[in-house]
C-alpha cells in the first residue's frame, strides 16, 4: 500500500480499457493506484511488477465487497475514478429484469457504493470522476437500459457535487463518444465504420480519456469545476 508521500487514487474497472489507461496515467504522474476490478487475472497481470499498484478484486455492485476492498486502503484516497461499467444490448422489446439489474447494479449502484465508501475519508481538495457517456444525452438504438444508466450517472454527478461541496471535494464526469477499445475492435469493420461517422474523423484512444480524467483531478484549470459532465466525442454530440 502507498506511503504518505504518494497520493492515492482508487480506480474501478482498472484491469483493461479506459480504466487501465486511467491507472497508467496516474502512475506516470506519481500517484499510487488502488486498482479495483472484478476480473482477477487481467488485474493481477496489470499490477505485476508495479510497486505503486495495489490490485484489489472487487465487485462494485456488492456492498460487502466494496467495504472489504476499501478496508484494505491504508490512507485516505485523494481521488476516485469510477470507470467500471458494462453495456449489454437492450431494447424495449428485449429488456428484462435481469438485464436491468445487471446494468444498473454495476453502472449506477456501483458508482454510488464506491463513492460513498471513499468519500467518507477523502480530504478537502479531493476529486471524484465518474464515467458517463454521450448515450446519456442522445438515444442510441438497442442500448435502452445502458442509455438510462448513464443518464443516471450524470444526475449522480450533480447530486454528489452538491453534497460534497462543503467539504471542498469536487465531483465531475466524463462522457466519451466512441473509444478505440477491445470491445470496439472485436467486430470486424466496426471501428472503421464508426470512425467515418465522427465529424473529427476518428475515435478516441483510452489514453485520451485518461488524460481528461487526470486533468479533472489535478489540472490547474479544473479546480473550480464541479457537477459538470465533460463530453469528448469528436463532434458526435455537440451541446
Amino acid at each position: 500500500m502507498p506511503s504518505a508521500e504518494k497520493p492515492l487514487v482508487v480506480i474501478s474497472g482498472a484491469a483493461k480499457g479506459i480504466g487501465r489507461a486511467c491507472a497508467e496515467a496516474f502512475l506516470a504522474t506519481g500517484w499510487h493506484v488502488a486498482a479495483l476490478d472484478y476480473d482477477a487475472e487481467p488485474l493481477n497481470t496489470f499490477a505485476a511488477g508495479k510497486s505503486n499498484v495495489s490490485p484489489i478484486v472487487t465487485d462494485v455492485a456488492d456492498p460487502a465487497s466494496v467495504e472489504a476492498a476499501t478496508s484494505q486502503l491504508t490512507q485516505p484516497a485523494r481521488a476516485l475514478v469510477n470507470a467500471a461499467g458494462i453495456f449489454p444490448l437492450s431494447s424495449l422489446a428485449t429488456a428484462d429484469v435481469a438485464t436491468y439489474r445487471r446494468i444498473f447494479d454495476i453502472n449506477v449502484l456501483g458508482t454510488v457504493l464506491l463513492s460513498q465508501a471513499i468519500a467518507r475519508t477523502m480530504p478537502a481538495g479531493g476529486a471524484i470522476v465518474h464515467f458517463a457517456s454521450i448515450n446519456a444525452f442522445m438515444a442510441k438504438p438497442d442500448q435502452l437500459l445502458y442509455n438510462a444508466s448513464k443518464a443516471a450517472v450524470v444526475s449522480l454527478t450533480r447530486g454528489m457535487a452538491a453534497d460534497l461541496a462543503e467539504r471542498r471535494i469536487r465531483v465531475n464526469a466524463v462522457a466519451p463518444g466512441p473509444v478505440d477499445t477491445e470491445g470496439l475492435r472485436a467486430i470486424p469493420g466496426r471501428l472503421e465504420k464508426i470512425s467515418a461517422q465522427i465529424p473529427l474523423g476518428r475515435t478516441a484512444s483510452p489514453s485520451e480519456m485518461a488524460a481528461l480524467v487526470l486533468w479533472l483531478v489535478e489540472g490547474e484549470g479544473a479546480q473550480l469545476m464541479t457537477g459538470e459532465t465533460v463530453v469528448s466525442s469528436g463532434g458526435v454530440l455537440v451541446r
